[in-house]
């Protein structure tokens, strides 16, 4: 039997960056700040059961942003991200 991991898709947390961002997100592009890796933040690994979100590069697991829900704030850390790309609204 196949173990289940511990992690799901970058679109699991397409809600809350939608959100935070206005559009979706999903299909911005971003490179991982540790090993240069380039992806779509669906590809990112989504970690989803601590106090937050966190995306970790598919490539070498480094933590690429961190989101968190208050009942009045929502913090980001996008520090392992060495640039995230937006397509255009059209």
């Amino acid at each position: 039997m196949t173990p289940t991991p511990a992690f799901l898709d970058g679109n699991a947390a397409a809600g809350d960056l939608e959100l935070l961002f206005g559009t979706d997100m999903t299909m911005a592009s971003g490179q991982c700040r540790g090993c240069g890796k380039q992806m779509m933040l669906a590809e990112a690994h989504a970690y989803l059961g601590g106090p937050g979100t966190v995306l970790r590069c598919p490539g070498c697991e480094g933590v690429l942003l961190r989101m968190v829900r208050s009942p009045h704030d929502m913090w980001l850390n996008a520090a392992g991200l060495d640039h995230l790309r937006l397509p255009a609204p059209a």
